[in-house]
């Protein structure tokens, strides 16, 4: 770290430096979160790694895009492996010439693991936020984790519990979602703030964030909505987008499945989407959780590449894949996967928590919500201030 002439005759410590990696928008989230976290102890920090657009307008400074990431799924990682070995090769050559005070890599376990472990060989303090479904599949990356990292954040409680059992560092720290969604969401206020009707129904399509799982999921999508609508001329669709590169990618499947089906496209206003929202069709993920802290019934769906679903399908030993399930322990949200992601099943489990009472649901999500509600970012950067080095 370069230390200036003023700082040395002050003898005051150098600005700290933060690496971070992330792969995907909820990361984006939780990286600007501890950015901003970090600075209310450090307001000097440098933040260097690969960031996305919440982070670089914090001032971040990205090496590569954080799209170069954004990839699912054994045989869609497979199809870019090359790519993905120079930007963790020359992340390595970076941060070994320009050695930070500490490394964070956030979610995207398969890249950033495997870049932890070489740079705590090289003496930088490594931290893993998010921790990696070990309890769900491949229960033997603990040994690599714990020879990656000096320490792992888990935003779920169960997870501690897990890593506890195994003698490996792990503090939980809540989820910054928990913090930022209010308690309860006010739908009148939601739809007044978007432009939307403040009477009937409105069913929020959500195919997902990454290209492949909406050209997976959008037809399917699409074609229900058709048949709902035909049942019920009121009902008003909506869709959240997260980039208007993805809400393109959207049009383009719309022109060649539903054209004339009537629809509002949302960008980058997805929380309020959901608020404004009676019910969600939705892609599995962490927006999900997103979903229940908002307090909104879903039908959660997912489909996979084959390939990837068939060794998915072997590797992976869980009862529910998606995450209000999995913090309940129990099912109260339905679940479709794969060849199950048909009209025929969407239909009567979208009907069902469009029209009739959901208040049970959301006195579960409540309890879920006051769970997580921990000061996620400021538990994250207490805990990560502890590895720099005085």
């Amino acid at each position: 770290m370069n230390v200036s002439t003023s700082q040395a005759e002050a003898g005051a410590s150098p600005a700290p430096v933060f690496a971070m990696v992330v792969g995907e928008h909820s990361g984006d989230t939780l990286g600007a979160g501890l950015m901003s976290a970090l600075r209310k102890s450090h307001p000097e920090a440098k933040f260097v790694g690969i960031g996305g657009p919440k982070m670089l307008a914090l001032g971040f400074e990205s090496l590569f895009s954080m799209e170069e990431l954004a990839v699912m799924g054994i045989v869609e990682v497979l199809g870019r492996l090359r790519r993905l070995l120079h930007v963790r090769k020359s992340l390595v050559q970076y941060f070994t010439d320009h050695k930070p005070d500490v490394f964070i890599g956030i979610d995207a376990p398969d890249f950033n693991l495997g870049l932890e472990e070489k740079l705590k060989q090289k003496g930088i303090p490594t931290v893993h936020y998010v921790s990696p479904s070990v309890w769900a599949w491949r229960e033997k990356r603990i040994f690599k984790i714990e020879r990656a990292t000096n320490m792992v954040l888990a935003l779920l409680p169960f997870e501690k519990a897990f890593y506890d059992k195994h003698q490996v560092p792990c503090t939980f720290v809540g989820h910054s979602l928990a913090d930022d969604i209010p308690l309860t969401s006010d739908k009148s206020q939601a739809r007044q703030a978007l432009g939307l009707k403040a009477e009937g129904k409105i069913l929020a399509l959500m195919p997902g964030s990454r290209g492949g799982e909406l050209s997976r999921l959008v037809p399917v999508f699409l074609q229900s909505a058709r048949l709902l609508l035909a049942q019920d001329p009121e009902l008003t669709f909506v869709v959240p987008m997260i980039s208007e590169y993805r809400a393109e990618q959207f049009k383009q499947l719309q022109q060649q499945h539903a054209p004339d089906l009537p629809l509002t496209l949302i960008v980058n206003k997805t929380q309020q989407a959901m608020a404004a929202s009676d019910c969600l069709l939705m892609a599995s993920g962490t927006v999900t959780l997103e979903a229940a802290l908002i307090k909104r019934p879903m039908v959660i769906t997912y489909k996979f590449n084959a390939l990837t679903y068939l060794l998915g399908k072997w590797l992976v030993k869980l009862k529910w894949f998606s995450l209000p399930n999995l913090l309940a322990n129990r099912e109260l949200v339905p679940e479709l996967l794969q060849q199950e992601v048909t009209t025929d099943n969407i239909l009567p489990l979208v009907k069902e928590r469009l029209y009739r009472d959901q208040s049970q649901l959301n006195a579960a999500f409540t309890e879920i919500h006051h769970t997580l509600k921990q000061d996620a970012s400021a538990q994250a950067a207490k805990a990560v201030l502890t590895l720099v080095k005085k």
